[in-house]
């Protein structure tokens, strides 16, 4: 019998590209997105549907969960994937979109996973995998809520392991480095006239970093490994310098490690 995943923000990126890296590979999958119009060409492949969600409506999750199960008889995998970046100074930054970086990137995983734990724990097995970051274990200039979500995120599933163990799930962070997808398209940068003479080269500096990037299916293929492993192996790093880095801040004191960051991310600007 077929196994199911069912994935969130599926219209685009990382979330598209795994939907459709496991259709070929045979799984029923749920591609999930707010806007559905935006997956019409996903249907091409046999074993795909897909759903409305929004991660901050539970009624629209709750809908999508029982959509799923009734269409493909269950969920094995569920794909925490959608998420954005609000990227610059931290003091041009509103209460409404420091909000909305929680409420997509935290509290939307939440939203979707209590709303699935149910029926995993019923079934006694499955497997939640989330896309964290690297930003999720160290940080860089301009990416404070960003990464504060993100640390968030690796905290509370890094807690949530001990008390799903029990029922036989499963939970797995995939965590990547600057991938080339349609993300850094999406970013929300955000800076002042004060801030703008740092922000602006910081930031330049940081998108280059995507230009030789590897593209989303590297991630695709983690997402297939940790799925596939059968173990309770918790993070899976992806990316070009994503091990690297994240080997580098464990070997490094704070200091090095920061300097080395720097090095990099503020060439050219003029303290």
């Amino acid at each position: 019998m077929s196994k199911t995943i069912l994935i969130t923000g599926a219209s685009t990126g990382i979330g598209r590209l795994t939907a459709i890296y496991f259709a070929e590979k045979g799984w029923n999958v749920a591609a999930t997105m707010r806007t559905t119009e935006k997956g019409k060409d996903l249907l091409r492949y046999p074993t795909l549907k897909v759903f409305a969600l929004d991660v901050l409506q539970e009624s629209s999750i709750r809908q999508a969960v029982h959509d799923t199960i009734s269409a493909f008889g269950g969920i094995d995998v569920l794909f925490n994937n959608a998420g954005y970046a609000l990227v610059g100074a931290f003091e041009a930054m509103s209460a409404e979109q420091i909000q909305k970086q929680f409420d997509t990137n935290v509290f939307g995983v939440m939203n979707v996973t209590r709303a699935v734990l149910p029926h995993f724990r019923a079934k006694r097995g499955g497997t939640i995998i989330n896309t964290t970051s690297m930003g999720g274990l160290i940080t860089f200039p301009l990416y404070s809520v960003y990464h504060a979500t993100k640390w968030a995120l690796e905290g509370f599933m890094e807690s949530l392991q001990y008390e799903l163990r029990p029922f036989q799930i499963k939970v797995k962070n995939i965590e990547p480095g600057a991938i080339k997808t349609d993300f850094d398209q999406a970013i929300d940068y955000v800076s002042t006239p004060d801030y703008e003479s740092y922000t602006h080269t910081a930031h330049r500096n940081m998108l280059d970093t995507y230009k030789t990037a590897p593209t989303g299916e590297v991630v695709a293929e983690k997402v297939w490994q940790a799925a596939q492993d059968g173990s309770y192996r918790l993070r899976y790093p992806v990316g070009g310098v994503a091990p690297v880095l994240l080997f580098m801040r464990w070997l490094l004191p704070l200091g090095g490690f920061r300097k080395m960051v720097r090095s990099q991310v503020e060439k050219g600007i003029k303290m």
